[in-house]
């Protein structure tokens, strides 16, 4: 519900703060006086366009906030998390409009767009008057009307879900087919690319060891020689040393030393393990060495498969040692393209499968459609003989979709239609219904429809043009159950619907320091009956309709 609204240098409004509770609430006033100006200022809160002839004389800028109770919106709650907004238990819309034409919007205390103002304020408020917030303008709130007055939810999921299906499968069966040539061309190539890889038969890992197999058969000789050279130095012959006698030597003569006091015994032990080690390295050396042999044969082979390697990996654009990784890939999506002509058959299948599905619920609900838009018909035409439109006939049209693919919303579009005269064929509301007449259409479904709204605030500006006598006291009453259910706003100019708001605001004009402003008062008991009083018997005030007031008050709050 709306909980406040504060609007600053906004037309004559230097500052209002007002605060709203459940139940209707009327706002009355002169001619002129401002009444509009609380719709408005939603409008502008709601992302409404910005005009700058609204903002107050001699302020540079002008500023709206509406704050909403969302506790119990789902929808509300939802929207706000899905866009990345806090979600508490008040939700804050703000509005703000300068005199260079600059807008900024807010929610929550964060920037917002015009469109996310207006895609939340659809959520938490509905307002009926003759601009851009009437949503019973839009087909689609059409349909969303019929289908919660009905309560139609588990019947489209039913249908959504099939839809969502076969239109998933139909678009990658539309590619598959549209992509055909291209596919066989690219299979083709697959399997060229594929085979050769198989000829190759490459192994992860295969690549490191085969160039440094290749490197040590490609130098095979000198490593022999070197092999042989380290082994004469550490084994000693005719022409060279013993390192491993040298290394002993110098071990005793350091131990000597040590034997007649010399502090060297870290020196003896570090000769006697350098031998240890020239001891194993030389091992190592010889059985290595008797591992090497000088192999053409199969140097050749290593360098052939090798060249293999390279060849394939800069054909392909990758590095030799990625070929192992892309064989598997390229294999996969050959198995997988081969297998087209099986998967297109078995896409045609599973498609006409998902399409049985949905024409089966649509059908279902086309059926349920034609029942609740027979009696959301016949309440509605109640509702307008009571609101002083028994001439009109109000209907709902089903018409088949042109396009017969499936769609979420089912099979038919929804148009509410409304005939005002007699022998006039039904028309659309919005090429049908002038404003007063539009404005009490939609007061008279939003009362049929009001057991299931999901929109918890109702605003209605003078929904009560053109009427008057019993047919307004009916409207009052309309608003009043209204209000019963969630929050109400109505602007009126007459006594037999204020007198039936459960809150009532009175608008005035007021002059100071050579300016003229706007003031919203709530007004309790004593000044509630002189304003009934007032608008029953304009500036001369009787004790006689100071008593018609009351009774009014009293004919209201009974119901």
């Amino acid at each position: 519900m709306l909980t406040s609204l504060n609007v600053t240098d906004y037309s004559l409004a230097e500052q209002l703060e007002v605060e709203f509770a459940t139940g209707m609430t009327a706002i009355t006033g002169e001619t002129g006086a401002g009444k509009s100006l609380v719709v408005d200022a939603l409008g502008m809160a709601l992302g409404d366009r910005g005009d700058t002839d609204r903002i107050r004389t001699g302020a540079e800028r002008c500023e709206v906030a509406a704050r909403f109770e969302v506790t119990g919106n789902a929808a509300v709650r939802d929207w706000l998390h899905s866009q990345d907004y806090p979600v508490e238990p008040e939700c804050l819309l703000r509005r703000i409009f300068t005199r260079d034409g600059r807008s900024r919007g807010y929610i929550n205390g964060q920037t917002a767009t015009m469109q996310q103002l207006q895609a939340l304020g659809e959520l938490l408020i509905d307002i009926h008057s003759q601009h851009e917030h009437q949503s019973l303008l839009r087909r689609d709130t059409h349909g969303q009307l019929l289908d919660n007055h009905g309560d139609h939810g588990a019947l489209l999921a039913a249908v959504a879900e099939p839809c969502r299906a076969w239109r998933e499968l139909n678009a990658r069966l539309h590619q598959r087919e549209s992509d055909r040539e291209g596919l066989a061309a690219r299979r083709e190539l697959l399997a060229f690319q594929v085979a050769e890889l198989d000829r190759l038969a490459p192994i992860t890992g295969e690549l490191a060891a085969l160039e440094r197999e290749q490197k040590l058969l490609a130098n095979a000789g000198q490593v022999l020689d070197d092999c042989r050279a380290l082994l004469a130095l550490g084994g000693g012959d005719s022409d060279g040393g013993d390192v491993r006698a040298t290394l002993y030597q110098a071990q005793q003569l350091a131990l000597g030393l040590v034997a007649v006091g010399a502090e060297v015994a870290s020196s003896a032990e570090l000769f006697d393990s350098a031998r240890i080690q020239v001891d194993e390295a030389l091992r190592e050396i010889e059985v290595f060495a008797t591992g090497v042999e000088v192999d053409p044969a199969r140097l050749q082979a290593v360098d052939d498969r090798l060249d293999s390697y390279y060849r394939l990996a800069r054909k392909h654009g990758t590095e030799p040692g990625a070929l192992p990784e892309l064989h598997q890939r390229l294999a996969a999506e050959l198995a997988e393209l081969s297998g087209d002509g099986e998967d297109l058959a078995a896409l045609r299948k599973a498609l006409a499968r998902h399409e049985t599905a949905y024409r089966n619920a649509a059908a279902a609900l086309t059926q349920a459609r034609e029942k609740t838009a027979a009696s959301f018909s016949t309440a509605v035409n109640a509702q307008l003989a009571a609101l002083g439109m028994a001439a009109a006939r109000f209907s709902v049209a089903l018409p088949a979709r042109r396009d017969d693919d499936p769609n979420p919303l089912g099979a038919e579009t929804l148009e509410f239609l409304i005939s005002t005269n007699p022998g006039q064929p039904p028309r659309p509301l919005a090429k049908v219904a002038s404003g007063g007449e539009l404005s009490r259409i939609s007061l008279a479904i939003q009362v049929v429809a009001a057991a299931q709204t999901r929109i918890p605030v109702l605003v209605f500006d003078e929904v009560d043009v053109g009427i008057g006598g019993a047919t307004a006291a009916v409207v009052g009453q309309l608003l009043r159950r209204l209000g019963a259910r969630g929050q109400v706003i109505a602007i009126t100019h007459l006594p037999q619907v204020a007198s039936c708001a459960h809150h009532h605001f009175a608008v005035s004009k007021v002059a100071a320091d050579d300016r003229t402003l706007t003031q919203l008062q709530m007004l309790a008991t004593p000044a509630r009956v002189d304003e009934i009083a007032r608008m029953l018997g304009g500036a001369r005030i009787t004790p006689k309709t100071l008593a018609h007031a009351r009774d009014l008050l009293a004919q209201g709050a009974a119901g």
